[in-house]
C-alpha cells in the first residue's frame, strides 16, 4: 500500500438512484450523493434508461415472488431455471447465433471466452486498449500476448502475417471490442473479421457497450458477421439489469458448457436479473432506441467542438473529453458536480498516462436543456 500514490488512490462513494419512470417508461437519470445533493447522471452505462423501466422492474419482481432472489447453486447443480433457458434462446435468435450461455458477470464471461479458445500454446493478439477482463483471461490461459495499435487493422495484419510465417499451425486468437468503453471508438468489424478469417485466427468480440444501441436493431456491430468465434455481451449496461452472456456456434458453446470453470464453478445468474434482461430485450426489440441516441450523441459532439473542446472520438453514447493531467480532470469533475452534473474523471491506470479524461455518457431520458447545462458548467474549451 505504501507504494501506491496518494493522488491515485480511489475511494468508494455511494449514490442513490431514482427509479421513478418518466412518460417514456425510462427512469429519471438523477442520483443523490451521500450529502443529499441531486446530480444529473452523465456517468453511468444505463444508456437506455431501462434500469427503472416499469416492465423491467415488474419482470424481476414477478420472479422474486415466484422463486426468490438467488439461484442457490451452479447451473450444473441446482441453479438452472426456466428463465435462464428462455433468455438464452431469445438472445440466440435475436443475434442470429446458434446458442448463448449466461454468466453472472461480464468479467467472468470474458475470462471464459479467452480460456475456451486459447491455451499456453496459443498466441493472442489484442487491441492495445482492450478491457482488463480480457487481458486477465489471457494471463489465466497461459497464452503469449501481443498488442496491436488501437483499431489499426494494418498493424494487426502485419502481426498476423508474421505469426503465420513463424508458426503456420499455431492457434491464433484476436481480441477486440465493438465500442471501447473509455475511448468511445469502434473498429471496422466486418473488415476485422475478414482479416481474422484470412489468417485462420479466432475472433472474440466484446459487444458489452454496443448491444442495444449499435448495429441493426441494436444487435451490435458483430451482427451478420458469422465468422466471429464468440460474441461477449452484458446486461448491466443498455439492458439495465445485471449478468452477461457468450454467443457462438454449437461447437464452441458446447465446449464452454463442458470445460469452462468460469461457468461451472459459480452460482448461476440470479433469476430476477435474467427476467429483467429478457424484459429489456423485448423493449429494445419493440422500440429500437439506438438511432435516436446516436443522433443526440452527434449533436453533443458538434456542440462540444463548437465550444472549443476537443471533439470526443467515436459516434456512440460514450463521449470522452480528453484533458491530459489527472489534477485537471479531477478539478473539472468537481466543477461539474458543483453545477449539479455527475461526470467522472477517468485516470491511469484505467487509461494511459497523460490521457486523463472526463467520461461523458449520454442516455435516453436526459431532460431537455442537459447539453446547455453541461456547456455552461464546462465553460470555453482550450481550443477556443
Amino acid at each position: 500500500m505504501s507504494a501506491l500514490s496518494a493522488k491515485r488512490r480511489r475511494r468508494l462513494r455511494y449514490l442513490t438512484r431514482s427509479t421513478a419512470a418518466d412518460q417514456h417508461g425510462s427512469s429519471e437519470p438523477s442520483l443523490l450523493t451521500e450529502q443529499g445533493s441531486a446530480l444529473l447522471d452523465l456517468a453511468s452505462n444505463d444508456y437506455l434508461g431501462l434500469n427503472g423501466h416499469p416492465a423491467v422492474m415488474a419482470a424481476a419482481q414477478q420472479v422474486i415472488c415466484a422463486e426468490g432472489v438467488g439461484a442457490g447453486g451452479s447451473r450444473l447443480v441446482t441453479g438452472h431455471r426456466p428463465i435462464h433457458a428462455i433468455l438464452e434462446r431469445a438472445l440466440a435468435t435475436w443475434l442470429g447465433r446458434d446458442q448463448t450461455l449466461l454468466f453472472p458477470s461480464g468479467f467472468q464471461a470474458n475470462l471464459a471466452a479467452v480460456m475456451a479458445l486459447a491455451d499456453r500454446h496459443s498466441l493472442v493478439l489484442a487491441d492495445r486498449l482492450i478491457h482488463n477482463s480480457l487481458l486477465t483471461g489471457v494471463r489465466a490461459s497461459g497464452a503469449r500476448l501481443q498488442r496491436f495499435l488501437h483499431n489499426d487493422l494494418s498493424d494487426l495484419a502485419r502481426k498476423l502475417e508474421a505469426a503465420r510465417q513463424r508458426s503456420p499451425q499455431q492457434r491464433l486468437v484476436v481480441l477486440s471490442e465493438s465500442l471501447f468503453s473509455m475511448e468511445g471508438t469502434s473498429p471496422d468489424v466486418p473488415a476485422l473479421a475478414e482479416l481474422c478469417e484470412r489468417y485462420d485466427a479466432a475472433l472474440i468480440l466484446d459487444e458489452a457497450h454496443a448491444l442495444g444501441i449499435l448495429g441493426s436493431g441494436g444487435r451490435g456491430l458483430g451482427h451478420g458477421v458469422p465468422s466471429i468465434a464468440l460474441i461477449c455481451g452484458t446486461f448491466g449496461k443498455a439492458f439495465g439489469s445485471g449478468g452477461a452472456f457468450l454467443a457462438g456456434d454449437d461447437t464452441v458453446m458446447e465446449w464452454l458448457l463442458q470445460t469452462s470453470g468460469a461457468f461451472r464453478y459459480t452460482t448461476a445468474l440470479a433469476p430476477p436479473l435474467a427476467a429483467a434482461a429478457l424484459a429489456a430485450l423485448k423493449v429494445i426489440q419493440a422500440t429500437d432506441p439506438g438511432p435516436a441516441l446516436l443522433r443526440r450523441a452527434q449533436r453533443w459532439r458538434d456542440a462540444l467542438e463548437a465550444a472549443g473542446w476537443p471533439r470526443p472520438a467515436g459516434s456512440g453514447p460514450i463521449l470522452p473529453l480528453l484533458i491530459g493531467a489527472d489534477a485537471e480532470a479531477l478539478a473539472l469533475q468537481e466543477r461539474l458536480e458543483a453545477a449539479g452534473l455527475l461526470a467522472v474523471a477517468i485516470r491511469p491506470p484505467t487509461v494511459p498516462e497523460g490521457t486523463a479524461r472526463l467520461r461523458l455518457v449520454l442516455r435516453q431520458g436526459l431532460p431537455s436543456g442537459s447539453l446547455e447545462k453541461l456547456l455552461n458548467a464546462l465553460g470555453p474549451g482550450p481550443c477556443r
